[in-house]
């Protein structure tokens, strides 16, 4: 019997333990843009600059051999889609094409900010969303700064691209937890 009460005493220790725990946990909505510049223009740096190339084409590109293609990113993060919209941040880091006969791109990115309270702070992004779906979701791995310890997701929607150029702008959602 005293071994019972031990254990629902116990119990009771952790699952307050656990309460407190969840009730000290900050969340944070962010939401941005993403430009991705491939080709440049006057003023407009590429900020996508392919790294290595497969020898594969990929499904949908008759002219470029891209399977396996690495890119490294470097593009502008704002509050607006517009270029000219006040910039919040930037992304660094690179996604691989990881499929040899679909549409699979692995992302690993450092979303740093630049702005206001979370300057010099950044959220790690890794995982493979599937592109053809309209909304696409990448796990948080971790941050630094005001986002330490971070977890949560990123849901990104293209918000424009051009299939000339190949830049786009991505708008993203950011849902972050941290202890």
């Amino acid at each position: 019997m005293a071994n019972i009460k031990r254990s629902i005493v116990q119990l009771q220790v952790a699952l307050i333990s656990m309460a407190l725990a969840s009730a000290a946990a900050a969340t944070t909505h962010l939401r941005f843009y993403m430009h991705g510049t491939v080709t440049a223009s006057p003023g407009s740096p590429a900020t996508v600059v392919p790294v290595a190339r497969g020898t594969t084409l990929l499904p949908g590109e008759f002219f470029t051999r891209k399977c396996a293609c690495a890119v490294c990113r470097r593009p502008a993060e704002t509050e607006g889609p517009s270029a000219a919209s006040p910039a919040v941040g930037r992304a660094q880091g690179l996604y691989l094409f990881a499929a040899q006969h679909e549409l699979v791109v692995m992302h690993c990115l450092s979303m740093v900010f630049t702005a206001e309270r979370h300057n010099g702070s950044y959220v790690v992004v890794q995982g493979m969303p599937s592109s053809i779906v309209k909304v696409r979701e990448l796990p948080v791995v971790g941050g630094d700064g005001r986002f330490c310890s971070a977890t949560g997701y990123g849901l990104l929607r293209t918000h424009s691209f051009n299939s000339i150029t190949k830049n786009a702008v991505l708008r993203i959602h950011m849902y972050l937890t941290m202890m």
